[in-house]
């Protein structure tokens, strides 16, 4: 196994250290060899065309009726301080506060009426579909990690599944995914970096990786020799894919955000000052990185954008977050647009749960798991349009309730895969179809 490490910065809220390191060799995975991931990868077989999700997790629960849901008749105690503004299809209105994307709306589907949550902060049901309560041996997998073992790596020097979530300790609200029954082999690619300089071979030259690589290919001869089972046919080739990823420049250079011209830099923005366990410094790089790696050959990138869960300043945090929020997703969806990735690759914004119609004495939202919102983009989809909606003070979805499952047939949908047959196999070998009857993709985008 082999550490990158780079810069040490300021400790998380929980004490763990900012050190940034990429593992190249067990991953961070359980301690999985690379060949043994890319064998896996292999033996899944690839995809004939570069579909692409890019998930942004809102972690601990976005105030729906105080971003796409306005309530401007209820009550003081409901309405909120925000003001609606209309967007650039008529009839539609989001927050004040996010004039990008109002102005961009014919690029965006809206949904007002998301439920089948549970009053928890994980990323689980997010990232999977499901809820994590009653679930198979193993767990159920990541989305990421469904199309890993499905369709394989686009480029074998480039995973694909990358998660960009920042670590938090023991919390799960900012998990960009786990792979679950499909294993180890499956599991997001985690830089945890902040650029190219983490991608550097600290103490190891090319030199010295080849030596060993040498080295490796000596005892595979022997053993290859000695193995009348063939178990060993085709070992170099799964060893040279490693060796690879540790000298091939794609990767690094997916991460090293000063290749893009710096007025696109400007245009995505840079982030705020903010501590890492708010959202981090800079983070709004995130929203260009995941263009940048999907661009390379990812199929999946995830990452988390500041925290949400505002049991009190609601309003002031909204002021603060959602301004950065509007710019980098209005950034990434019309930069996908002017590189004709549209079509390809779907963008998801949403968040755990919802928040409570009343606002506290705090001036906060309190967890709601009965309704909840979220923003689409891209993969092909009718674009330009609300579904569903919610009551009066936004506490219950009225019309057309959207489960996550529907949302996660969607994506399976448009990265064109069958959702009615298709099946990944759990730990007792036994197939799960991806999404649970009667859940279908959504007939208002296909």
């Amino acid at each position: 196994m082999l550490s990158i490490n780079g810069q040490s910065h300021e400790g998380f809220c929980d004490g763990l250290s900012r050190r940034n390191f990429l593992r190249i060799g067990s991953l961070a995975m359980g301690g999985l060899a690379l060949p043994d991931l890319l064998k896996a990868e292999h033996a899944a077989g690839r995809g004939s065309s570069h579909k692409a999700i890019i998930m942004i997790f809102l972690p601990g629960g976005p105030p729906h009726q105080d971003m796409y849901d306005l309530k401007t008749d209820a009550p003081s105690e409901i309405r909120g301080e925000f003001q609606p503004i209309s967007t650039k299809v008529p009839g539609i209105q989001i927050c004040e506060l996010m004039p990008r994307l109002a102005k961009i709306m014919d690029k965006l589907v809206v949904i007002r009426s998301i439920v089948g949550a549970r009053d928890e902060h994980n990323a689980f049901q997010c990232m999977t579909g499901h809820l994590s309560r009653d679930q198979p041996p193993g767990n159920w997998p990541a989305l990421g990690s469904v199309l890993g073992h499905l369709n394989g790596p686009v480029n074998p020097n480039m995973p694909s599944f990358v998660g960009l979530a920042p670590k938090m300790g023991e919390m799960r609200w900012a998990d960009p995914g786990r792979p679950g029954f499909l294993g180890p082999g499956c599991g997001p690619f985690q830089p945890n970096g902040q650029g190219k300089e983490d991608m550097l071979l600290n103490g190891i030259s090319l030199e010295r990786l080849g030596d060993r690589q040498a080295l490796l290919k000596s005892f595979d001869r022997f053993r290859r020799a000695t193995d009348s089972s063939g178990i060993m046919e085709g070992m170099d080739t799964f060893t040279q894919q490693s060796f690879g990823i540790l000298t091939s420049s794609k990767l690094a250079d997916a991460m090293d955000l000063e290749q893009e011209d710096p007025k696109l830099r400007e245009r995505y923005g840079r982030g705020s000052a903010k501590k890492v366990a708010d959202g981090g410094p800079r983070l709004l790089d995130h929203f260009l990185m995941a263009r940048r790696l999907v661009e390379a050959g990812a199929r999946c990138v995830s990452l988390a954008f500041s925290r949400w869960d505002w049991h009190g300043g609601n309003f002031k945090r909204g002021r603060e977050d959602m301004p950065m929020l509007d710019q980098g997703v209005s950034a990434l969806v019309e930069d996908l647009h002017e590189r004709g990735m549209e079509k390809d690759v779907t963008v998801i914004v949403w968040g755990e749960f919802g928040r409570t119609p009343r606002i506290n004495k705090n001036a906060g939202r309190d967890h709601w798991s009965r309704v909840s919102c979220a923003l689409m983009a891209g993969g092909g989809m009718q674009t330009g349009q609300v579904i569903g909606a919610t009551d009066r003070l936004g506490g219950e979805a009225t019309d057309r309730p959207v489960h996550f499952q529907e949302v996660f047939a969607t994506l399976y949908h448009n990265l064109g895969i069958d959702i009615r047959t298709t099946t990944v196999p759990d730990l007792s070998g036994r197939p799960r179809y991806l999404v649970e009857e009667p859940y279908a993709p959504m007939r208002e985008l296909i």
